[in-house]
């Protein structure tokens, strides 16, 4: 499906690193920038919310760009409406179950 979306070059690290705007750099800085914020910010991820977690860092990493008022009206849009409950971040009651089977 994302090949529909995107093409996909190969660069060979062993002859070069860039190839005009065919590089690596990009990926490399998102899971660098992961990798601190695990080992910095949270210290310990529960498997169960890695990918909230890699929700939150890939947020982060596509919005850089913009000031903090600009992210924080951007979440304010996604979140109104909707409800979190205390079971489903916890991972207790039907919401688990249905997960773990």
């Amino acid at each position: 499906m994302l090949d529909e979306l995107y093409v996909h070059n190969v660069i060979n690290h062993a002859e070069k690193y860039v190839d005009g705007q065919i590089h690596t750099n990009g990926i490399e800085n998102f899971w660098i920038l992961l990798k601190r914020s695990i080992h910095g910010t949270y210290v310990s991820v529960e498997p169960f919310h890695l990918f909230r977690y890699l929700d939150e860092h890939t947020f982060r990493f596509n919005s850089r760009r913009g000031n903090d008022g600009e992210r924080f009206q951007r979440v304010m849009e996604q979140v109104s409406g909707k409800r979190l409950t205390y079971d489903e971040v916890t991972g207790k009651g039907k919401a688990a179950e249905k997960i773990s089977h």
